[in-house]
């Protein structure tokens, strides 16, 4: 192989079976990361009964996991660089599966916020020090690109198992079983990760930045949570404020990350061909699946009057469709199909999904699951692919920096996708209500069948059918502005990655890799 500067390279050493099953091992356990956003689904109700929390607890048992999962991906990923990402996962797995295990024996409500806050912690090491390990791991391009695109599928799949695990669970045994499960995957992990998984690290990281921490914090942490109010509340001035304050310390963020000697997150990242516009695409794929999964999740329960457990185990049906969309990809790519194509194909197939929901009515089960395959499946070639392009534009040193930038990314593309496309649902729902409803009802879909269960006869009934009729129509008219984001995507991303090529030569300066 010859590189850009005409000199002569050896291809890059394939992986065997040590890493492959070292794959099987970490996949594990990010599918129960991933499944913690939604394990409490079915639990809260019990834990409702049991531990009687307050409104605000009861949000913030709900919230604090992903709340603190995001704040923290960008520093662990820089720490994983620096003290190595190996010994970073193990550290998380541990902390990971004793908050687990407190969770699971709460006896109170702020034993199990704080829980879930370690849990929060625990999953921010896991996220990108797996996704650094398998950059690691796997340094042949074909062999990453499965690897990556694997990595891609579990993180989709385990949202969607996650409601469903907690249904079975909280049916057959008490609330605590869903924080018990973790366990014997971390477990796990502890015992065999010492043994397959190689350690690796930065063997130049500089000095770790510490006010960097409550910068990346403060910055993350007040946009997220105005972006996920912001659907059901409204553009409420806290939550306007609040997203305010995150971009002003975003702002001051990056002032310090440019003009310090050792950044957290280093700008040159950014000017490598193919990491800034892989960072950008991303956010906007799970800007698209986010936003779609607010109004499918509502409309097979609400709508089609689905149970939770039913309405979970429905929407289990599009993940199916995710697992074939990674290979695929990857392979078109490996094929010498361009990757600016495929990534366009992908967001052109996710518009398809959305174009489908733009003609659904208050009866259209299949069509809502079929469209919210067709999305998954065009979002998940679209995130694989640009994982892989952005970790393989990058030295390998900064792999775990690399990945937590991605997932940062990431998961304000899925707030900004529930706030605004939420909010193009909602503004359409009210002016859609009828004028002689009540004043509550114009508000939501589940208010408004919480007061139709309290009126008499037909006016309930009909109130049922003009909220389930005018939220069908916010759902179109979101659907509709998805499917324009999409387009708009799918031309950016021709434009963008027509001329990038993932760097198959390592930095001259190996990183430091010990077994």
């Amino acid at each position: 192989m010859t590189n850009p500067t005409g000199t002569t390279t050896d291809p890059a050493p394939r992986a065997g079976r040590r890493e492959w099953t070292a794959q099987g091992v970490l996949m594990l356990p990010l599918l129960l990361v991933s499944m913690d956003v939604s394990v409490l689904y079915f639990a809260i109700p019990q834990i409702s009964a049991d531990l009687e929390p307050s409104g605000t607890q009861q949000l913030w048992i709900f919230d604090m996991y992903a709340f603190v999962l995001a704040g923290l991906l960008m520093t662990m990923g820089s720490l994983g660089d620096h003290i190595g990402r190996r010994r970073l996962l193990l550290i998380g797995a541990a902390a990971f599966g004793a908050a687990s295990l407190v969770a699971a024996y709460a006896n109170s409500a702020e034993t199990l916020i704080a829980a879930r806050a370690v849990l929060g912690i625990g999953g921010a090491t896991l996220m990108p020090s797996t996704l650094a390990i398998i950059r690691t791991m796997f340094t042949d391009p074909v062999q990453r690109a499965k690897a990556i695109g694997v990595w891609s599928g579990v993180t989709t799949a385990g949202v969607a198992l996650g409601s469903v695990m907690s249904g079975v669970l909280v049916e057959h045994f008490w609330w605590g079983s869903v924080f018990l499960v973790n366990l014997p995957a971390m477990v796990l992990l502890l015992i065999v990760g010492p043994i397959l998984l190689p350690e690796s690290k930065n063997p130049a990281p500089g000095r770790f930045d510490l006010l960097s921490v409550p910068l990346s914090l403060a910055a993350v942490l007040p946009v997220i949570y105005g972006l996920k109010e912001i659907p059901s509340e409204g553009w409420n001035v806290r939550y306007v404020v609040s997203v305010t304050v995150g971009l002003l310390f975003a702002t001051l963020f990056v002032h310090r990350q440019r003009t310090i000697e050792s950044p957290m997150i280093p700008p040159s990242l950014f000017r490598g061909r193919g990491f800034a516009p892989a960072v950008s695409l991303n956010l906007l794929s799970m800007f698209a699946m986010m936003g779609s999964a607010f109004f499918t999740t509502q409309y097979l329960q609400s709508v089609l009057g689905k149970s939770p457990m039913e309405a979970a185990l429905w929407g289990l049906l599009p993940s199916a469709m995710v697992g074939v969309a990674a290979p695929v990809a990857a392979q078109l790519v490996q094929r010498g199909v361009n990757r600016a194509y495929v990534v366009s194909g992908g967001f052109v197939i996710a518009a398809c999904g959305y174009g489908m929901l733009t003609v659904s009515g208050t009866d259209s089960m299949w069509l809502v699951l079929g469209a919210a395959g067709v999305i998954a499946s065009g979002i998940v070639t679209v995130m694989s692919q640009m994982m892989d392009l952005a970790l393989g534009t990058v030295p390998v040193e900064k792999a775990g920096t690399a990945s937590s930038v991605l997932e940062t990314g990431a998961e304000f593309g899925g707030a900004l996708g529930m706030a605004l496309l939420g909010s193009i649902g909602a503004a359409v729902y009210r002016h859609e209500m009828p004028d002689a409803a009540p004043d509550a009802a114009h508000e939501t879909l589940g208010a408004a069948l919480a007061l139709a269960r309290q009126l008499p006869g037909r006016a309930g009934e009909a109130l049922v059918t003009a909220a389930r009729e005018a939220f069908t129509s916010g759902m179109q008219a979101a659907a509709i502005a998805g499917t324009v984001l999409l387009l708009g995507a799918a031309v950016l991303a021709a434009v963008s990655l027509r001329e990038v090529r993932v760097r198959e030569v390592e930095a001259e300066e190996p990183e430091k890799v010990c077994v």
